[in-house]
């Protein structure tokens, strides 16, 4: 392995930059009088020099491979695969096993992902399909009360009733299966050591943590790890979890087959369905028909490239795909003119109307996917904004379907949390994997060293809406729809960017607007990840705080938005591949990394 890329020791990764509210809340808080200062712990190189990269705004550089994912430590892990000969697949399992570690309230063995693979022998775009299912005695009533009201969110969110079949540890297998070509046990051994032997703990962590103590601590395993002897854990802290390091020996010497039809999934079982409180329906037959499901990909034309991402029951790559669809007409000014982000924002409000009506897992309700990203059908839909004012109501269009459809329009909430890996390997391999438990710390439930998801409450907690039926309700073995939407850019049959976000509904304009900034306004990948933000979905247009986008408040206020100032917290990773090799960028708001060789 390259000297640079020197193994690190836990108590050596100890440094992580972090951007925001989230830093700020980590830095007001005051730490144990034992709390290992940060500052005083040594990096890698590597890990050093992408971390100055990206807090000087640089992209990193590199011609054989790269990753780019939300943590160092995590980074790390797949880098040193790479390095030695893996795959991307081969890293992706690596990462994801430490992430569900060191960043435990975003994803990890008790969640669900999607991955979309670019085959650099045969040429081909595919796409895995991890998402989580609902239990077979899931009824859409599910998030009602006794009235047939549905229920507060975190009332359906905390417990067992929220959790489905997790499907993040069969598509890593998966994925393994297809296009790895290391070891499986092998991929796990950076993990074990770090959950045996301690990591550090990230300011983003202790601060999500220090916020949700109170639910955290309704669960006594969750309440034990997270918050020892009634003290949430600090930054700083060197922290071990035995549990998860015995799960992940069990999966590493004898698969998933333990995780859905044994002992894992057996204490997955009774955790859910033993919540006093919240109890959930999940049985160990849910648990052992679980599968990974291929999909086609969802390509949209895009100035000269196609952007192809995930589709049903993701809608995120469907949705990326008919905003910047409806912009193809229109020649978009630059990032500081509040006519370029009327154009982007409308076309957002009327990809989220079409969003709201059709897309759901497709497997149940059929699903207009061709119809919604058909050339006429945009180009009508972008007609809309020929104005100069911001639209007033903004209604689903009627795309062309071969089935008849009478939908009612979805409310559902989806919140920030899920991460992302973007990776391209020494073979040409491309994967961009968005992975998640739903909401930060998921159901709060915690098992075998990890939590399990709550992501069950991205149905529609209504069935119907003036007694017509809503495409994403609850149905016994459903996938919930998602937003996640990891992406590759093509040209001319090769990858030219891979990319994703966390970030619940808002993940959809956080990846179009990071694609314009690099299509459009030609940002390289640290530049476009690092643009602020303004996201419109609904109408109303929120705006990053803190950054010079707060200039455009007051023009958009006055073409007819109501507008918001506040946090915006994504997570992008990005990689751009082009004729002078290899360039990434992490987002500055989180602690990720960008590494390559």
């Amino acid at each position: 392995m390259p000297g640079r890329f020197v193994a690190l020791k836990a108590a050596t990764l100890g440094l992580f930059l972090c951007a925001g509210a989230v830093a700020q809340e980590a830095a007001d808080s005051v730490a144990p009088e034992d709390a290992t200062p940060l500052g005083a712990l040594a990096l890698s190189d590597a890990v050093e020099a992408a971390q100055q990269a990206k807090a000087a705004g640089k992209p990193v550089r590199a011609e054989d491979w790269m990753i780019a994912a939300a943590n160092p430590y995590a980074v790390e892990a797949g880098a040193a695969i790479l390095a030695e000969g893996g795959t991307a697949a081969d890293a992706m399992v690596a990462v994801q096993a430490v992430l569900g570690l060191v960043e435990p309230q975003s994803s990890g063995l008790g969640g669900g992902a999607f991955l979309l693979w670019y085959d650099a022998e045969t040429g081909e775009l595919s796409s895995l399909d991890g998402r989580e299912t609902a239990p077979l005695a899931a009824r859409p009533t599910l998030f009602q009360d006794e009235n047939g009201a549905p229920m507060g969110f975190f009332d359906a969110v905390v417990g067992g009733r929220s959790v489905g079949v997790p499907g993040t540890p069969a598509l890593m297998q998966e994925a393994h299966r297809r296009w790895g070509s290391r070891s499986w046990a092998g991929l796990f051994t950076r993990a074990i050591s770090l959950a045996e032997e301690g990591f550090i703990v990230s300011p983003r962590l202790a601060a999500m943590v220090a916020a949700d103590a109170g639910r955290l601590s309704r669960d006594p395993v969750a309440r034990d790890y997270f918050l020892p002897m009634g003290r949430p854990i600090f930054e700083g802290q060197l922290l071990r979890n035995a549990a998860y390091a015995e799960s992940l020996r069990t999966l590493a010497g004898n698969g998933t087959g333990p995780f859905y039809t044994g002992s894992i999934a057996r204490e997955i079982v009774a955790k859910v369905r033993g919540h006093e409180e919240n109890p959930g329906v999940l049985s160990e037959i849910d648990m052992a028909l679980y599968t990974v499901r291929a999909r086609a990909p969802v390509c949209a034309a895009y100035r000269g490239a196609d952007i192809c991402g995930m589709g049903p029951p993701s809608s995120g790559g469907l949705t990326v795909g008919q905003t910047l669809g409806m912009l193809e007409q229109h020649a978009l000014g630059g990032p500081d003119e509040p006519e370029a982000w009327r154009l982007i924002g409308d076309a957002s409000r009327l990809a989220f109307a079409d969003r709201g009506r059709y897309m759901a897992d497709s497997d149940y309700v059929p699903v207009p996917a061709q119809g919604l990203l058909a050339e006429d059908y945009l180009r009508q839909r972008g007609a809309l904004l020929g104005g100069s004012e911001a639209l007033g109501t903004v209604a689903p269009g009627a795309p062309e379907f071969d089935h008849s459809l009478n939908l009612a329009d979805d409310a559902s909430l989806e919140l920030p949390s899920t991460s992302h890996i973007s990776i391209v390997d020494s073979f040409g391999n491309a994967l961009s994997m968005t992975t998640t438990i739903e909401n930060a710390f998921g159901s709060r439930l915690m098992v075998g060293g990890f939590l399990l998801n709550n992501e069950m409450t991205d149905f529609s907690f209504r069935s119907h809406r003036g007694g017509v039926p809503i495409a994403n309700r609850v149905e016994p073995g459903k996938r919930p729809r998602s937003s996640m939407a990891p992406t590759i850019v093509m040209r001319e049959g090769a990858p030219v960017a891979v990319l994703g976000s966390p970030g619940g509904s808002r993940i959809i304009p956080y990846v179009a607007r990071t694609l314009i900034a690099h299509l459009d306004w030609d940002m390289d990948a640290q530049e476009a990840v690092s643009l602020p933000h303004l996201v419109n979905r609904f109408g109303r247009y929120d705006i990053e705080e803190g950054t010079a986008a707060e200039a455009l408040a007051e023009p958009l206020r006055e073409m007819g938005y109501e507008v918001s100032i506040r946090g915006l917290n994504s997570g992008l990773h990005m990689i751009v591949l082009g004729a002078d090799g290899l360039s990434g960028g992490a987002d500055p708001r989180r602690e990720g990394i960008a590494l390559g060789e």
